[in-house]
């Protein structure tokens, strides 16, 4: 049991640690940069949101009960650009992700082996959690990646900056160890950078 209630408070740390990595670099851009796009076939920071938001709003709006892939979803629409400014994108960003949070409080250790169904194909809640904590990450990559390809002035490093590994395991290896989740030293630097602008 103990086991169980430790992967569930594990995944909630990790989607918050991909969120924040996402945050982050989408706070480093101007405004049009989230919708810049240079061809028809690469999307902008803006649909990988759009695709996202619509993903966590059906897969995640009464996970435990329906199909994660919902009547009202219309992913191919989730592929066209229909944000008017910087606010409304992250207002959809942050329902998603709030959207997340709350189905994921109701996973229990009794329910982690119930199979629920995306497009009538059955996962246990386990799968299903790892099947998005999977897909998010990947997009949230594509957001980090383009938005350091893009920015015009120098990007604020969202990991071990380059040439810095040395100073960095030299600082790890300088503490006593301990038994913790590897997001909290990730998100506290995460949090110490936006302190420090």
């Amino acid at each position: 049991m103990k086991a169980a209630e430790d992967y569930i408070q594990s995944v909630k740390k990790q989607f918050l640690y991909y969120k924040t990595l996402a945050d982050k670099a989408m706070a480093q851009l101007e405004p049009e940069q989230l919708f810049y796009s240079p061809d028809e076939d690469t999307n902008s920071i803006a649909i990988i949101v759009k695709h996202m938001y619509g993903n966590m709003m059906s897969r995640w709006t009464d996970f435990l009960t329906t199909d994660g892939e919902k009547e009202w979803r219309n992913r191919d629409d989730e592929f066209e650009n229909t944000y008017i400014n910087k606010e409304a994108l992250l207002c959809d960003w942050e329902s998603g992700w709030s959207c997340l949070f709350t189905a994921l409080n109701t996973v229990t250790p009794d329910n982690l082996n119930d199979i629920i169904y995306i497009r009538n194909e059955g996962h246990t809640v386990m799968e299903a959690i790892n099947r998005q904590l999977a897909h998010y990450p990947y997009h949230v990559g594509q957001i980090v990646f383009f938005a350091k390809m893009i920015k015009k002035t120098p990007w604020e490093s969202l990991s071990i900056p380059k040439n810095k590994s040395g100073q960095y395991n030299s600082d790890k290896f300088a503490v006593e160890k301990s038994v913790k989740h590897f997001t909290e030293s990730e998100l506290k630097k995460l949090s110490d950078s936006e302190h420090n602008k």
